[in-house]
Formats: structure tokens, sequence, C-alpha cells
């Protein structure tokens, strides 16, 4: 089995178990930092909207644009602009959930000619859109293990 495939199933899993998961976390411990002077559980769960928001350009992006490129994330600008730490915690989990529908959807569908594709992000070396897939999901689950179990 080849990572996509691999990725696929993975990220399945977890839009079908992380909800429920994410929602039994109490108001005290969604606003409290997951360390000294990080960020809350609200704080990551929007860093990970951020980077779905910023995903599903690339990923419909790199379908049509040859030689694709886009800017990179600046994470904490856009977790400071977003103020997600005002947000109810059900309304993050929510949209993350709705939005991870859309992007396994889109990563499930997505011809395979595309996969190949070369994508620029920033100043980085480029890499296949297959690559940006798979790394989109290793990201999500490597921060929701931080918010589902901080001391792991």
């Amino acid at each position: 089995m080849d990572s996509l495939q691999r990725a696929i199933e993975s990220f399945r899993r977890d839009i079908a178990t992380a909800p429920a998961r994410l929602l039994a976390l109490t108001g005290a411990r969604v606003n409290a930092p997951l360390r000294a002077g990080g960020w809350t559980c609200k704080l990551v769960l929007g860093h990970l909207l951020d980077s779905a928001t910023n995903n599903h350009h690339r990923f419909i992006r790199a379908q049509f644009e040859p030689h694709f490129a886009m800017p990179a994330y600046a994470q904490e600008s856009w977790v400071e602009a977003a103020r997600y730490e005002q947000r109810s915690w059900p309304d993050l989990v929510e949209f993350w959930t709705v939005y991870n529908r859309h992007l396994l959807h889109l990563i499930e569908t997505m011809p395979r000619e595309f996969l190949a594709r070369e994508c620029r992000i920033g100043i980085g070396d480029p890499v296949t859109l297959e690559f940006l897939m798979v790394d989109y999901v290793d990201h999500m689950e490597h921060h929701l293990n931080q918010i589902l179990n901080p001391a792991a």
C-alpha cells in the first residue's frame, strides 16, 4: 500500500473518531495552554483550520496551475488574526470536522495525473502534490495528538 492510500485510510479514521473525543474535552481544558507559554487546544485546533484552508487552496490550485507556487503559511499571524480563543469549542470542532470531510473527498477523488505535480510553497524546495496531501494528514495527526494526548 502506498503512502497516499495509508494517509487516506488514517484520515478517514481521524474524521470518524476525533470529533467525539474533541467534544468530550471540558471548557477549562480547551482554554488552558498545552504547555507553559504555548497554545491552548482552541488555538491548536484553529491552527489546524488554517492548515486546512491553506491546503485546500494547494490541492485545488495545483490541479490547474502547472507551475504552482504559494506563499508559506505564517502560522502565528494567522492564529492571532482569527481570534480562535473567542469561538466556542463545539463550533471549532464542527468546522474542523466538516472542512476535513471535504478535504478527504478532494484527496480521495484527485485525478492520479496530478499527484506528481510540482508545488513550491514559500522559499522551500519543490514537492509533489501527493507529498502535500500526505504531509497534511501527518501534520493534522501530530496536532490532534497534542490536543487529545497532552502528556504523550
